[in-house]
């Protein structure tokens, strides 16, 4: 494939592929599923809901595709840092490779310990609160990608199974501490994630940005900065990408990341050098430094994600299968490799046809970012999962990106509004245009207060009024406009308020639906 192929596959991936066209290519993977599970379940006895799993599994997974992902790759396609063409084909490829090499082979039939599964002693009824989680948490999602807003895929499963068992058992079912712990979630996750981005922005600003030499700072800091990085990344994927490789602690696998660090470091630190070399003393040169980290870390965090959150298509679907096979409710079950290739590729599929929008979303309508801001977010999406993994805190992938770019564009509305140079301009000649004010004011009292008046006094006390007047509209509308200054908004509050509440209603809007769906599947089945 040569590179004008690329550049035109490139620009045709800007004009997405008509809705119609979109519907059939995923319709045509739920199809294939069906009729593989079909062909290769047909002797199993009950394997209707085993079918019907796999093909709202199937759905799940092009949904999490579609939503979720977005997350890994969407500041670096908003920053430019990669198109997003490449954006889409490395994300897809990264994430199918988690999922397939990385995926758990062992997953809780209950995600997150929701529900205690003893409390539903006929297979039937669970096979049915599977189903309806699935079909529910998916649903969910294909709203929240239709109106352009990031949600969970964790909470929406997590929503699906609480709403379904419910249905089937009753509120006792329901484990309401680690429910608790969800709802603090949507408030830790976007915190921590917007407070450790806006803090590695604020590091790179000072001692970069800020500085009259940025180039030598830059050669200076930017080793340290991707040694970081690949300190956290390393320890990311030891601790929660390739835990089905190998299971080590969080002190083993922060040492080990450590010496990938170092190593990383004594090589980039040439590159870095020669390539600050070329660059110019301006912001662009500097974020062009911070291209080539960015394209790692979408890739490593699609990685991550793939083997961590397919389990939120296939854990139910596992579920289903070990229930069907077996005839009893487990609580933990093996995943077979037909389940996890229907998440991986299904997960691929949802990001090539209806990923785009999100991406879009996550990287430029909520605030305005480049290669600088969006490895601050990236930084963020890895540090705050270490972090809040070691301090048992429950997390949201999708929040914490999300609140990390929150995090960039508030910092950036606070430090426009503190120290930028046009509104240190304005708020000095405000000040000497007041002090001019005063000045005439009390002239103009001393001489209105004067016993007698001269012709002169006469005419400068005309032109005092003139000049007050004048004066007077001058700083009502620099007043103004230093008002103005310091409201500037860099972070849309209309995409921020839309989020938000779709974060918020997720998990009750997918359990009601997902009760619903219960009751629907129970009604036709009795």
């Amino acid at each position: 494939m040569d590179f004008e192929t690329i550049n035109k596959m490139d620009k045709a991936t800007d004009k997405t592929l008509p809705g119609f066209a979109k519907l059939s290519l995923g319709l045509l993977f739920i199809v294939v599923v069906f009729l593989w599970s079909y062909t290769s379940h047909g002797n199993v006895p009950n394997n209707s809901f085993l079918i019907i799993g796999a093909v709202f599994g199937a759905y799940m997974a092009m949904n999490i595709g579609a939503n979720d992902v977005a997350n890994n790759v969407g500041p670096a396609v908003g920053s430019k840092a990669m198109t997003m063409f490449w954006a889409i084909v490395i994300a897809a490829t990264f994430e199918a490779a988690g999922a397939l090499i990385a995926g758990g082979d062992v997953v809780k039939t209950i995600k997150k310990g929701i529900i205690d599964p003893a409390l539903i002693s006929d297979p039937d009824i669970f096979i049915w609160a599977m189903t309806a989680a699935l079909l529910s948490a998916a649903i969910w999602l294909n709203f929240a990608t239709s109106v352009g807003a990031p949600v969970s895929t964790t909470h929406s499963i997590v929503g699906g199974v609480m709403g379904a068992g419910i249905a089937a058992a009753g509120f006792s079912i329901v484990s309401w501490g680690t429910m608790g712990k969800i709802a603090a979630s949507w408030i830790i996750s976007p915190l921590f994630g917007g407070i450790i981005a806006a803090g590695f922005l604020f590091f790179i600003k000072k001692n970069i940005m800020f500085q009259k030499d940025m180039v030598t700072s830059a050669k200076k800091f930017v080793p340290y900065l991707v040694a970081v990085m690949s300190w956290a990344f390393s320890t990311y994927l030891i601790l929660k990408g390739v835990k089905r490789l190998i299971k080590l602690d969080f002190l083993t696998a922060s040492i080990i990341g450590l010496f990938i660090a170092v190593a990383v470091y004594f090589l980039v630190k040439p590159l870095i050098s020669k390539a600050a070399s070329k660059i110019e003393n301006n912001r662009t040169g500097i974020n062009s430094l911070f291209t080539i980290p960015l394209i790692f870390a979408a890739a490593l965090l699609s990685f991550a994600h793939g083997a961590n959150d397919v389990a939120n298509a296939i854990g139910p679907l596992a579920a289903i299968n070990d229930a069907v096979v077996s005839s009893a409710v487990s609580t933990q079950v093996g995943i077979p490799f037909w389940v996890m290739a229907v998440g991986a590729i299904g997960i691929a599929i949802g990001l090539a046809l209806y990923g785009p929008k999100l991406i879009k979303t996550v990287g430029s309508e909520i605030t305005e970012l480049d290669q600088v801001r969006a490895y601050a977010i990236a930084m963020a999406a890895a540090v705050t999962v270490i972090i809040a993994s070691q301090l048992g805190l429950p997390v949201s992938s999708t929040h914490i990106a999300v609140g990390g770019v929150f995090g960039v564009g508030f910092l950036r509305e606070f430090l426009d509004s503190s120290e930028s140079k046009i509104l240190s301009d304005i708020r000095k000649k405000l000040k000497k245009d007041k002090k001019t004010l005063d000045k005439h004011e009390k002239e103009l009292i001393e001489l209105e207060d004067k016993e007698k008046k001269s012709k002169s006094d006469y005419i400068r006390i005309v032109e005092l009024y003139k000049l007050i007047e004048e004066k007077i509209e001058q700083v009502r509308v620099e007043k103004r406009d230093f008002k103005a200054k310091k409201r500037v908004k860099y972070v849309k509050r209309d995409a921020v308020k839309k989020i938000v509440a779709a974060w918020v209603i997720t998990v009750p809007a997918a359990a009601c639906l997902s009760a619903s769906i219960f009751f629907m599947i129970k009604g036709i089945m009795s």
